[in-house]
Formats: structure tokens, sequence, C-alpha cells
């Protein structure tokens, strides 16, 4: 029997809950929970949700609990990062995932597969005599879910390092103002050398999946801070064009906003121009069950802007995107 599974990812953008914040919950959970909604979603993930502390128990999704009362979610099943020392959520930049079935399975990545490369920083004040570990700032949620017809669907929900660049020690005037391009230069190829770490490991996981079934139903989605051509997205897709071994081609992941015209593909807007940062890439196999994909962008505003702070845009500055299959 055919059922329509919908699957979407969404940059809550530092969805919180501090006192005397501005906005403030409610305003943001008047403007984000319609958005939601209307994913209509049977799998959601979510990045870049923070955890708020309790008094005597351990840190909590209460902001995220706020966001979803009244809505579908409220009753699905749920997993979340949380850190590995005391076993609750994360302060701040949690993964989530949502399904309306039964979750089988998960567990969260970070140098479970690569081990973090060490690096000596050249430009830093005073320099550094010895290397250290670039260790990636979040992990990977990996999460198995039954599907209706008896099947199960893996999925990897990430958030790739954004492109601002690491400090480096001694090189920064303030938050905002670099001492040297050399600096700058130096904390930006730390940043690329994160991005693309986690990107690596996320395929070195793919493939451990693939190794185990071939023909598995996979998804990777959330905010890669890169675009489809970019390195990061490129090492996860694993084109034949990049390998050159048409034996992959089973391996190859394919990404759905590819079905939306090109001038309305995007998540994010900077600078009067729209990227293409947040992505739902799917294995071949998938794509015999796909019927469309949306991108939530119609009010979509420019982070770049002078005035566009949150207490006036309360809203994410990025847009979900949606997938759509008919399974059978």
């Amino acid at each position: 029997m055919k059922h329509t599974l919908r699957i979407a990812t969404f940059n809550l953008e530092n969805f919180d809950d501090k006192p005397r914040s501005s906005p403030t919950l409610a305003h943001r959970i008047a403007v984000m929970r319609p958005q939601i909604s209307r994913l209509n979603a049977d799998i959601l993930c979510l990045q870049e949700v923070h955890g708020q502390e309790t008094e005597g128990e351990p840190r909590k999704l209460l902001a995220l609990d706020q966001l979803l009362e009244g809505t579908q979610y409220i009753g699905y099943h749920r997993v979340s990062t949380t850190t590995m020392s005391s076993e609750e959520v994360y302060d701040v930049r949690n993964l989530v995932v949502l399904s309306r079935y039964d979750i089988l399975s998960y567990h969260q990545c970070k140098h479970d597969h690569i081990q973090a490369p060490e690096y000596r920083k050249v430009m830093a004040q005073p320099p550094e005599e010895e290397a250290s570990t670039v260790e990636w700032e979040r992990p990977i949620l990996k999460v198995e879910i039954q599907l209706p017809d008896g099947q199960s669907i893996h999925v990897l929900n990430v958030h790739l390092k954004s492109k601002l660049p690491t400090t480096i020690k001694g090189q920064k005037k303030n938050t905002f103002t670099w001492k040297t391009v050399g600096g700058w230069a130096e904390g930006y190829f730390i940043s690329s050398m994160k991005r693309v770490g986690q990107a690596l490991e996320a395929r070195v996981v793919i493939d451990e999946i693939l190794d185990a079934d071939p023909n598995a139903y996979l998804v990777v989605c959330g905010d890669f801070n890169a675009e489809q051509n970019d390195v990061p997205v490129m090492a996860i897709r694993g084109d034949v064009e990049q390998t050159g071994n048409s034996d992959l081609v089973n391996r190859i992941l394919v990404p759905c906003e590819n079905g939306i015209p090109e001038s309305s593909r995007y998540s994010l807007f900077y600078r009067g121009k729209g990227q293409m940062i947040d992505h739902l890439l799917v294995t071949r196999n998938m794509l015999e069950f796909y019927t469309k994909a949306e991108i939530h962008n119609e009010v979509l505003h420019d982070e770049s802007i002078s005035n566009a702070t949150d207490k006036k845009f309360p809203e994410s500055d990025h847009a979900p995107v949606v997938a759509e299959f008919v399974m059978e």
C-alpha cells in the first residue's frame, strides 16, 4: 500500500528562552509555529535548538517543547544530541529528529571514525610551540526509523561548521575585527578544515550503512553551511564525476533541491543573493519514490542588511526545506 513520506529540515537559528531576551520566545513562537506546521513532515530534522537549565534536573529542550505545543509534532518520537559527559542536551545548537514513526536506533558520531587532526597555528601570538587537535564543534545525529511498509530509513542530521573563521590567539582587536589578513585567513582555513572533516565523517558513516545494506534508504539533511558544489557537500554526495568510478553509482547522494527552479533554489538570503546551504540528499534508490521538493523561502529576509535584527525578524534566517516521497 502506498503512503506519502515527507522529510523536512529546518535550522531554527539559536532557538532559546533566555531571560529578558528580545525577541521573546513567545514572539518567536508566534511566527515560527505556523512555519513548522506548514511543513506537515513525517520526519523533521532541526538544528540550532538550545537547551534550558532546570534547577536540580538535567538540561532540557523546554523552548522546543513550547514551540511544538498545538502542532502535529507534539506526539512524535524524538531524539537529540547529548553531551558525552552528563548525557544531557547541549547548552546550544542541539540537533533534533522528530518522527511520526518508531525510532529503531540512534547514535551521535563525533570523531568516531575520523581522529581529530593536529595543527599548529602559524599566526598565533605568541606563537604556538606545539600542535593542538582540531575537533569538530558538533556531532552527527544518525537515526534509523521504521516505515509503515516494514522497511526502514536511515537519517543523518548534520550541522557543519559555519564559514566564520576560527579565533586565532592574539589576532583579533575585538569580536568583529582582525588585526591581520593572515590571521583571518588562518582562522578561515581552520573552519574549513572542521567543515570538510565533518563531511568526511558523514561520508564514512554513509558508506558503513551501505556496506551493511547496499539497498538501504538513506537521507542526509541539515545545515551544511555550503552549497551543493562546494567541497563539503561534494564529499558527501560522491558523484561519479568526482570519483571517476561508475561502480560507485549506487552510492551517490542526490540533492532533492535539484527539482526546484534555480531562481527559487535558496535557503538563506545574504547581501542580496540567495544561497542554498540547507540540503536534503538522498540515495538513488529513493528517487523512484520522489515526487517534489519545497523550500519555504517566500518571506526570507536578507540577514546582512543593517536593520535585520532578531527583534525585527524573530523568525529564523534559514528557510525550511522539504522533500516528498510516495513509498510502496
